[in-house]
């Protein structure tokens, strides 16, 4: 099991692990009392970002067509690359050779028509594996699943699925379209009906823009002292603010995240008068919707910041009239060093602490 030990919450876990009731999000006391002889595993973040970092510059190397939409997940359109690399299945051997041999991790591919279809042969063949669904064969595949496999259907909609007899796709092809709509809606019947007979008209995008970025730290014990929430947030504004610059983007809103001991969440946000990418601007509004909140004697064992609202910095921005551009510029000369000298070494002077000190950082920054 990857994740944060005893408080945090699990990252990951093997197929052996799963059997015991062991998924992602689940808090880590809960994982450890399904599977006590289970080995723990700290996160390692920057690991992550470095072997993704390998497996995307292996897939660009097929195409340019990428879509690219998790740290471990990518959408390539090969039609391009036929003629260069052989038939989508050797490029699919091709891609799985390289990044096992570039990473040493396993790759699984599926191989379709269509966004859904590939999506799902892709979870067929995990753990290991690569799977070619032809195009004529698309709509019996899919028919075959389970309804929960399809995009659109969660816990709520199986729910409602299933307790109207609608269990597997074929059950959902068959379903007349009046009546999904009347079941879903027009829009979500549509669609499940669409995905039920394999029809998937998405193309491949090669440019995502990331909706958030964000931060979020589990403490070893709950805070109380409002001077160490403030710091953290500082910390966290300057880790997600570098996010921010890094991927030439602009947050327009900023919202925190609090868990109180009690698992009660909260949340806030504030739109910005202008995007930005510093990390002044992102802890100043983050401090204002802290004290908004009313820190119970039980304290807090949850602090995040996301700056949401994203557009890209190129696309042009109005500049206020009290703009200091000093700022700017002490950030991306933090920006500088960190990137000549590794992480770490240079931050906020409030930041500083002994060597000894074992006071919680944030986790990974996360893009959604």
């Amino acid at each position: 099991i990857v994740g944060g030990e005893h408080r945090g919450v699990v990252t990951s876990a093997t197929y052996e692990a799963r059997a015991y009731g062991v998924h992602a999000a689940m808090p880590m006391s809960r994982a450890r009392a399904l599977c006590p002889h289970a080995v723990v595993l700290p996160t390692r973040h920057g690991r992550y970002r470095e072997v993704s970092a390998e497996v995307m510059t292996v897939l660009g190397q097929v195409t340019p067509v990428l879509e690219k939409v998790s740290i471990d997940e990518a959408f390539l359109d090969v039609s391009g690359s036929v003629r260069r690399m052989g038939p989508p299945v050797e490029i699919a051997r091709w891609v799985r050779a390289q990044v096992r041999g570039r990473t040493g991790v396993p790759a699984s591919v599926g191989v379709g028509s269509s966004k859904l279809v590939a999506k799902l042969a892709s979870s067929h063949a995990k753990p290991d594996g690569l799977l070619l669904v032809p195009a004529d064969a698309s709509v019996a595949f899919v028919q075959s699943l389970p309804a929960g496999a399809l995009w659109g259907v969660g816990e709520r909609t199986g729910a409602l699925l299933e307790r109207r007899g609608v269990t597997t796709v074929a059950d959902l092809a068959a379903t007349p379209l009046p009546t999904l709509h009347r079941w879903l809606g027009v829009a979500a019947g549509q669609r499940l009906h669409e995905l039920s007979w394999a029809v998937d008209r998405r193309r491949v995008e090669p440019v995502r823009v990331e909706r958030s970025v964000g931060t979020e730290t589990t403490f070893p014990q709950d805070v109380t002292d409002h001077a160490t929430l403030r710091a953290v947030l500082l910390e966290q504004a300057h880790a997600t603010a570098a996010r921010l610059r890094a991927e030439g983007m602009l947050a327009g809103t900023v919202s925190i995240k609090v868990r109180l001991a009690d698992f009660t969440t909260l949340s806030r946000s504030r739109t910005l008068h202008a995007g930005t990418d510093l990390a002044a601007d992102l802890v100043a509004a983050a401090r204002a919707l802290l004290d908004r909140v009313e820190v119970p004697p039980s304290g807090v064992r949850l602090l995040g910041l996301r700056a949401e609202r994203l557009e890209r910095a190129d696309a042009g921005t109005q500049a206020t009239l009290d703009e200091d551009p000093h700022r700017a510029e002490a950030e991306r000369a933090m920006d500088g060093v960190r990137r000549r000298f590794g992480p770490g070494l240079v931050g906020p002077a409030s930041l500083v602490r002994p060597r000894s000190t074992t006071a919680p950082r944030p986790g990974d920054i996360s893009l959604e």
